[in-house]
C-alpha cells in the first residue's frame, strides 16, 4: 500500500464463534434464505490479516468462503459446507497509488464510496454496479457492468492488477500481484480476475484500475469521466391496459432498439435502461433511464427511445424527465434497493436478440397466469452492448462481448414458510422460457448464456438443466479452459471452491 493511504489503523483481526453476540449478524448476506453456521468468522483488515486467517483455515482443514459485500444471489458463500468464513467488509480503502500508477479498491469497498472517492477526489470513476450497497470484490472479478458501461465497457476492461492470497502445493498462504502486462502463469491469474468469478482462484485484497492505453501520470487523466449531469428518467406502463398481443409487442420494440442501437459509436452509447417486466400483481411495468445530459439533443434521443417501445402499442406510457448531477443520481437511483433483508432467487440470461413469439407466450403467461401473484417477481432487461462489444470475448474471462440486453429473472419474498411456492414459479417460468434450449439460455445466436455474477446453481441440476451443455460453457464459453489452466496452477490444492467454481483441467480431462 502508498504510504499515508490507509488513515486510521485498520480493523482486525476479530474472531467471531457462535458464542460471540455478533454472529448472529454476520452469518448472513443480503439474501436472507441462506444463513450459514461456520465454526469462525474472521474479520479482516489488511492483506497480511486476510493471508493469516487463509492460512488458520488451511491449517485446521476448514472448508472456507469469502464474503465482501453479502450480495450473492445463492449459496455460495453461506452454504451448509462453509466452516470457516472470511469477512473483508472492513478492508475497503479506495486510493491513488502512485508506485502502480493506477487507483487501489479493497474489496470490502462499498460501489457508493468507490463511486464518491474517484469523483470527488479527481472527478473520474468505472462502468460499474446501479447498487451503491454491493462491495467491489465479487462484483469486479465476475466482470461487473452498470449505468456506463455500453460508453466505456465492464469494469474488468480497466483492471491493470489484482493483489490475490493463493495457497501453493504444500498449503502455505502467500500474497501475489498479477498485472496486465504479465504473460505466462501470472498472466493467467490476472486475467481469471477479469470475469472468472468469485471464491474459485484465491482471495482478492486489492484491484488496481487504470485506462489500458492511457499515458502520464496524473490520475485524473487515468480513468474515464462521467457526464456531468444526467437525464433520469422513469417509464410506467399500466398492467390494466396491457394486453397480451401489447405486451408482446412492447417486449419486441425494445429488443429490436438494443439490436439497432448497441454497436460502440451509436449515438445511444450514453443510455443505460432497466425495463422491469414485474408481475401483473405489481399492477405496473416501469422503465428507469440513465443517459448523459450533455449529449447533442439529449432530451430528443431519449424521448425518441421511449416513443420506439411504444410503437404499435399505443398506451402512451407515463414519463418523467429529471436532469440530476451524476453523483446524485449515482448515489440515490431512482429505483430503490428492495432486495437487502428478502429472501430471493435469480436466474440470468444474456440476449443477443429479442424473444420469439414462443418466448413471449411462456413470459407473457407467467407474470399474468393463475395460481401465482407476487408484486416482487418478474424479468428486469438490462442494457448491454455499446462499448463491451469492442472488446474480443477472449481479451477478458467475460466471454459475452456480443449481448444486447442482460436479463434477470428474480422473485422476492419474506417468510420461510414460502420458499417452494416461489422457487417453483421462477424455475418453472425460466425453463419454459428457454424449453427449446433445455430450460437453459445455451449459446446459439439468439441466447449467449448466462452471468457468472447471478449465479444460480440449478444450471448444474440437471433436473433443471436438460440441455446437455455444462454450467461453466453457460458463463464462461470457449474461455473456461483458460480459467482451468488458471485454477490447476494457483489453487493445486482446490481451497477456493463453491457449488459454481472452476474446476482444474485435470478433472475435466482436459
Amino acid at each position: 500500500m502508498a504510504d499515508g493511504a490507509r488513515r486510521c489503523p485498520p480493523v482486525g483481526p476479530v474472531r467471531v464463534t457462535p458464542e460471540d453476540a455478533r454472529y448472529e449478524d454476520l452469518i448472513r448476506g443480503v439474501n436472507h434464505r441462506f444463513a450459514g453456521s461456520p465454526q469462525e468468522i474472521r474479520v479482516v483488515g489488511t492483506a497480511e490479516q486476510t493471508v493469516a486467517a487463509v492460512q488458520d483455515a488451511v491449517g485446521a482443514g476448514l472448508r472456507l468462503a469469502v464474503r465482501s459485500g453479502g450480495h450473492c444471489l445463492d449459496d455460495l458463500v453461506d452454504g451448509p459446507d462453509t466452516a470457516f468464513l472470511i469477512d473483508l467488509s472492513e478492508l475497503n480503502q479506495v486510493y491513488y497509488d502512485p508506485d502502480m500508477g493506477a487507483f487501489a479498491v479493497e474489496p470490502g469497498a462499498r460501489l457508493g464510496d468507490v463511486y464518491r472517492t474517484l469523483y470527488k477526489g479527481w472527478g473520474v470513476t468505472v462502468p460499474g454496479g446501479a447498487s451503491p450497497t454491493v462491495a467491489a470484490g465479487g462484483h469486479f472479478v465476475g466482470g461487473g457492468y452498470g449505468m456506463l458501461t455500453r460508453r466505456y465497457g465492464c469494469v474488468v476492461d480497466f483492471l491493470q492488477a489484482v493483489e490475490v492470497v493463493v495457497v501453493d502445493a504444500s498449503g502455505r498462504a502467500r500474497l501475489v500481484v498479477a498485472t496486465r502486462d504479465d504473460e505466462g502463469e501470472l498472466g493467467d491469474l490476472w486475467w481469471a480476475h477479469t470475469g472468472g468469478g468469485g471464491g474459485t482462484f484465491g482471495v482478492v485484497t486489492r484491484y488496481w484500475l487504470r485506462t489500458a492505453d492511457a499515458s502520464g501520470t496524473d490520475p485524473s487523466g487515468l480513468l474515464p469521466r462521467p457526464p456531468a449531469a444526467v437525464l433520469d428518467s422513469l417509464v410506467t406502463w399500466s398492467w390494466q391496459d396491457m394486453s397480451e398481443e401489447r405486451f408482446s409487442r412492447l417486449m419486441r420494440n425494445h429488443a429490436e432498439w438494443h439490436e439497432r442501437n448497441s454497436a460502440p459509436d451509436s449515438p445511444y452509447a450514453s443510455l443505460f435502461s432497466v425495463l422491469g417486466v414485474m408481475h401483473r400483481a405489481s399492477g405496473v411495468l416501469l422503465m428507469s433511464t440513465q443517459m448523459d445530459a450533455t449529449v447533442p439533443d439529449a432530451q430528443g434521443l431519449l424521448q425518441a427511445y421511449v416513443d420506439a417501445l411504444d410503437e404499435g402499442v399505443g398506451l402512451r406510457p407515463a414519463h418523467t424527465v429529471r436532469s440530476r448531477p451524476w453523483l446524485e443520481t449515482t448515489l440515490r437511483p431512482t429505483l430503490p434497493d428492495t432486495v437487502t433483508g428478502m429472501r430471493s432467487k435469480g436466474k440470468a440470461a444474456y440476449l443477443l436478440k429479442g424473444y420469439t413469439d414462443r418466448q413471449l407466450a411462456a413470459l407473457y403467461e407467467g407474470l399474468t397466469g393463475d395460481g401465482y401473484a407476487n408484486p416482487g417477481a418478474g424479468v428486469l432487461f438490462m442494457s448491454y452492448g455499446g462499448a463491451v462489444r469492442a472488446v474480443a470475448p477472449d481479451a477478458t474471462a467475460t466471454a459475452q462481448r456480443s449481448a444486447v440486453l442482460k436479463a434477470l429473472f428474480v422473485t422476492l419474498w419474506r417468510e420461510a414458510g414460502e420458499d417452494a411456492r416461489h422457487l417453483d414459479w421462477i424455475r418453472r417460468l425460466y425453463r419454459e422460457v428457454y424449453a427449446h434450449s433445455g430450460g437453459v439460455p445455451v449459446p446459439d445466436g439468439t441466447s449467449d448464456g448466462t452471468y457468472v455474477n447471478y449465479p444460480d446453481t440449478d444450471l448444474a441440476d440437471p433436473e433443471w438443466n436438460t440441455s446437455g451443455v455444462p454450467w461453466y460453457t453457460l458463463c464462461y464459453k470457449n474461455n473456461y479452459p483458460r480459467l482451468q489452466r488458471a485454477k490447476a496452477r494457483w489453487d493445486p490444492k482446490g481451497i477456493f471452491r463453491h457449488a459454481l467454481s472452476v474446476e482444474p483441467a485435470r478433472e475435466q480431462g482436459a
